[in-house]
């Protein structure tokens, strides 16, 4: 047949086996595969090749393993081969087979790759496992091959301790398992960090002093802290060996009640790998020992140049070798001594404290000794007279600041010395030694002192020189003024304290004398500006004649002065509170004690409705009166007022007093209020509207209460309405105000707080005279009742058994206080006001000014007349019923009766007015008043008036 070829090829490898033909020339035949691995659920791609031979029929061979027998793949002739099965393949290009190559199947299996401990960053030299499980693969005989290539020495085994890691080993590793023809997947990889450098632990405390009987807590850490374990090591006193005080602890926090130097070690694994010691961490106890700072001289006052010494003192630790720390720092060096000497200087001056150290252990701080260093000192001589009396003796006083400090307590000792230039101090021979630093002389001479203490001695500096001579008593006697002439003044006034020395055109020097804080200079006047509580005192004075120094004035009486700090508020006061329109108002302004030298000023407040306050504007002619009263004419509206004082030059003013008022019930004025239920009293929680009209925008409802309070705004206004949710505190006068600065008339609001009694119902308003009105009596449940009871000022005037009091016509008679009782229970009693009928509204005017015109004479007399009768009967009448009934509205004074009497007669006269009548004139007069242009003054002061508190009973008086 020619030449047999026959190749075989080896496993993993193409081990060619060679053989020769004819001419006697080597070929060969060769497998090859597209890979070695085939993948799950793939194939192979296998290639028979032969050398120098084409068109050869090819025979494929496969083996399940080793040992089993090859069989033809059946049907397979070409050189290139598929398959999707496992095995040993040959080919054979009729000579011989092929070497064998295998083909590994991968499983869907992926191991799972671990560390023994689970610590991925390790240090040089610990000890390691890398370990290669195959879940579901227990019972099979896998070997394993690793990705690092240094493990796969021998490539068996599933796992590799690694003893005393290095640098080296760190790296990604990863595995898989092998078995026959098959191939697990690679497991994931793990990093494992081997670090070079050993760790150190770091050992921190919360604080480094523990406090007597308590303890401080230490923490223990290493960077990388997984699995570690801690030593606690101690050394309790310096000379001491270092103990370990607990191990192997798995917490790393401990608390410690013990001083001491601690530190501490990290340690993990098996054998045990330790980190390097933590820093050492001192920790200091406080024990229950206080020191105690003394000073030596024991003056916390002492002067640059002055040496003292500062001492530490440990009672009770006398024993034991104490070093000591101080506070400030800089006594610190060396911070071993319990005492110091300082020469001071200014920068001396502060706190010193101290605590004592032994060990580990703290003493607590001393408390605190200040010591303030002064500059030198200078001694400081007074004389109680500059002449010696004849047959008498001068005492001089030495001392050294502060004053207040007696020689005793000071330490000092004083020197005494004659002449200007002697060093000598003098000796008993030349003067009288007293205990207190004075000394008594009777020669003529130029004295000087000084003071001096410590060992040591500390000098002052020598004091002023002050002569003595022999003194002659002149007979002028000096007197000391006040200008102006007040002994008490107010914080902020200026005064003169005058000396005053008559007889003679002697030229004076002046010395004064006095006990308040700031002295008086030594001249023949002193002006106080802006005097202050400092300038309170006694004064007095006396002079020295130019021409001769030692001839003196005694000294003069003193004057008190005394010096406010609180800024006086005048009280003002008006009356009547309540007018009838066109009656005339006087405004009094009383200043608290002293009143000496006020003028005073005169305001009317303006409301300003955008501020929620109000203005204050100059009454005409208001600046400045030296009355302390102000009468104003024809007032017909309500209105508010304020004044104030000043006096002195530059004039001081006090503070503007707390507004009053004045009521109208005039309902003919600008503005006005009314009232809905149209009624004085009310019930508590019933719903009253008070509503502002007139021709204006913008409105405020104020009320003044039974309690003496001044309320700026409504707290529930819709518009021009105010809606009120009745209590007894709504009990008061409103009225409106504008925001032109207009106001309306005034009315009562009386609230029943006795839910069970009754109400009166009456007009809020005044009656005009001549109408007819309606009272009547209602409880909270019943608003018609009957068999009530009316009183009129306190006389019962009907028994109705209709409930209702009905005034066909009223007259002025008809005025006063009425109430209602029924089943016992009575109610509030209310003002009901008659005014007289509108001159404007009736044709009888033009009669009443012809008749009136012709008797003018005569019916001005008779009218002047009859009004002061009947004025002084119906104000007698109105002031009594005010102190029997104790109401606050009591004092009201509605209207001049006589008028509105006289109008009443003229309207219901049909031949024309009546004899005496000259109500048109009454009106002229009224007009002119009402008209009067008035000066406006200081704009810009302005005052809030919220929660003004004024005396409820000079306001309604």
């Amino acid at each position: 047949m020619g030449h047999s070829l026959f190749c075989f090829l080896g496993l993993f490898s193409l081990n060619t086996i060679l053989c020769g033909n004819a001419e006697g020339e080597k070929v060969k035949a060769t497998v090859k595969a597209n890979t070695e691995i085939m993948p799950a659920g793939g194939s192979v791609t296998l290639t028979c090749d032969v050398n120098h031979f084409a068109d050869l029929e090819y025979d494929w061979f496969r083996q399940t393993s080793k040992n089993s027998e090859k069989t033809t793949v059946a049907g397979e002739s070409d050189r290139v081969l598929v398959t999707s099965e496992a095995g040993f393949y040959t080919c054979r290009g009729r000579v011989k087979d092929s070497d064998p190559i295998i083909i590994h199947e991968t499983v869907p299996i992926k191991p799972t790759l671990t560390l023994q401990p689970s610590w991925t960053q390790i240090y040089s030299g610990e000890t390691v496992t890398v370990r290669c499980e195959i879940q579901g693969g227990e019972g099979a005989q896998w070997t394993y091959e690793w990705r690092r290539n240094k493990l796969n020495t021998p490539p068996t085994s599933n796992e590799y301790r690694i003893i005393r890691a290095t640098k080296s080993d760190s790296g990604g590793y990863s595995c898989r398992g092998r078995r026959d023809y098959f191939l697990t997947e690679w497991s994931d990889i793990i990093t494992l960090t081997v670090s070079s450098s050993k760790p150190r632990a770091t050992l921190t405390a919360q604080s480094s002093v523990i406090p007597a009987g308590g303890s401080v807590t230490l923490s223990c850490s290493v960077e990388g802290s997984a699995g570690w374990k801690f030593d606690w090591f101690r050394r309790d006193s310096v000379s001491s060996k270092t103990q370990l005080m607990r191990g192997n602890e798995a917490n790393r926090v401990i608390s410690v009640s013990q001083g001491g130097l601690y530190h501490c070690r990290g340690g993990r694994g098996d054998p045990v790998y330790y980190t390097e010691d933590s820093s050492d961490v001192t920790i200091m106890e406080i024990v229950p020992s206080k020191p105690t700072v003394t000073l030596q001289p024991s003056w916390t006052q002492i002067y640059s140049g002055e040496t003292v010494t500062v001492r530490c003192e440990i009672q009770g630790g006398e024993g034991a070798q104490w070093t000591y720390e101080w506070k400030p720092a800089k006594l610190n060096t060396p911070p071993t001594s319990n005492e110091y000497r300082i020469t001071v200087t200014e920068s001396d001056s502060g706190g010193y404290s101290c605590r004592g150290r032994r060990d580990y252990f703290f003493t607590e701080w001393s408390d605190i000794i200040t010591l303030t260093v002064s500059y030198k000192p200078k001694a400081k001589l007074r004389a109680d007279n500059t002449a010696v009396p004849v047959g008498g003796s001068v005492t001089l006083t030495c001392s050294v600041n502060p004053s207040s400090s007696s020689s005793s307590s000071s330490g000092w000792k004083y020197y005494w010395y004659r002449a200007e230039k002697s060093s000598e101090a003098l000796t008993t021979q030349d003067a009288v030694f007293h205990s207190n630093g004075q000394i008594s002389v009777s020669q003529e001479g130029l004295y000087r002192c000084r003071g001096g203490r410590g060992n040591p001695v500390y000098y002052t500096e020598d004091s002023q020189s002050v002569r003595i001579g022999k003194t002659v008593t002149v007979s002028n006697r000096p007197v000391v003024t006040l200008y102006p002439n007040w002994s008490e003044i107010y914080r902020g006034e200026t005064i003169t304290v005058r000396c005053e020395i008559h007889g003679g055109d002697t030229e004076w020097d002046y010395e004064w004398e006095t006990n308040s804080r700031i002295k008086a200079p030594n001249q023949n006047e002193y002006r106080i500006r802006s005097a202050s509580s400092s300038n309170s005192g006694n004064y007095r004075c006396k002079g020295r004649m130019k021409s001769s120094q030692h001839k003196t004035t005694e000294w003069s009486d003193s004057v008190t002065l005394t010096v406010s700090d609180n800024k006086p508020r005048p009280v003002l006061t008006v009356s009547p509170s309540w007018l009838s329109p066109g009656a005339s108002v006087t405004l009094n302004c009383e200043v608290e004690h002293p009143s000496a030298g006020w003028s005073f000023y005169w305001y009317k407040a303006v409301p300003d409705l955008s501020e929620k306050s109000s203005s204050y504007e100059l009454l005409p002619d208001g600046s400045g009166t030296a009355q302390d009263s102000y009468i104003i004419h024809g007032q017909t509206h309500t209105a508010g007022y304020v004044c104030r004082a000043g006096r002195g030059d530059p004039e001081y003013h006090t503070d503007h007093s707390q507004p009053k008022f004045v009521w109208s019930a005039d309902v003919h004025s600008a503005t006005s209020l009314t009232v809905s239920p149209d009624r004085v009293q009310h019930f508590t929680s019933d719903s009253v509207s008070l509503t502002c009209e007139g021709n204006f925008t913008e409105w405020r409802v104020r009320k003044f209460s039974e309690d003496g309070r001044l309320y700026s705004d409504c707290r529930r206004m819709t518009g021009s309405t105010c809606n009120i949710n009745t209590s007894k505190s709504d009990t008061a006068v409103y009225w409106c105000e504008s925001g032109s600065g207009e106001f309306s008339s005034a009315v009562n609001i009386t609230v029943q707080n006795d839910g069970n009694g009754p109400i009166l119902v009456s007009p809020v308003h005044p009656v005009t005279e001549g109408a007819s009105v309606s009272l009547s009596c209602s409880l909270r449940t019943q608003k018609i009742l009957s068999n009530v009871f009316f009183y009129h000022n306190d006389k019962l005037i009907q028994n109705d058994p209709r409930g209702e009091l009905k005034i066909s016509a009223v007259s002025k008679s008809d005025e006063g206080f009425y109430k209602c009782q029924y089943s016992g229970r009575e109610s509030a009693q209310s003002w009901m006001s008659v005014k007289g009928a509108d001159s404007s509204s009736s044709p009888v005017w033009l009669i009443v000014g012809l008749v009136c015109g012709v008797s003018l004479i005569i019916i001005l007399l008779l009218l002047l007349y009859r009004c002061r009768r009947t004025n002084s009967a119906a104000n007698e009448q109105t002031l009594n019923q005010a102190e029997d009934q104790q109401q606050v509205y009591s004092s009201l004074l509605h209207g001049d009766r006589c008028v509105y009497e006289t109008v009443r007669r003229c309207e219901n006269t049909e031949n024309g007015p009546a004899e005496g009548d000259y109500t048109n004139v009454t009106s002229v007069i009224q007009l002119k008043v009402i008209n009067k242009t008035r000066q406006r003054g200081d704009p810009e002061e302005s005052s809030d008036y919220n929660n003004v508190n004024p005396n409820s009973a000079s306001a309604l008086t």
